[in-house]
């Protein structure tokens, strides 16, 4: 998965009928070749480092294509 600052980061429920959670990229991080990210929440507008995972996709917004 690749993100640039700006996009959007969705994180798919886990549940069924569980809302995916969606935050913007604010800084992109890149750790042994792996990425991760500080993601602003848009449903409580905190702040965190985030991990991404298999449920996890990145929006760009520049383009407006999907990336797993």
């Amino acid at each position: 998965m690749h993100a640039e600052v700006g996009d959007e980061l969705i994180v798919d429920g886990l549940h069924v009928g569980e809302e995916p959670r969606k935050g913007e990229i604010l800084q992109v991080r890149v750790d042994r070749e792996h990425e991760h990210y500080i993601v602003r929440w848009d449903d409580t507008g905190h702040e965190s480092l985030f991990y991404p995972g298999p449920t996890s996709h990145v929006l760009h917004t520049g383009t407006g294509q999907d990336e797993a």
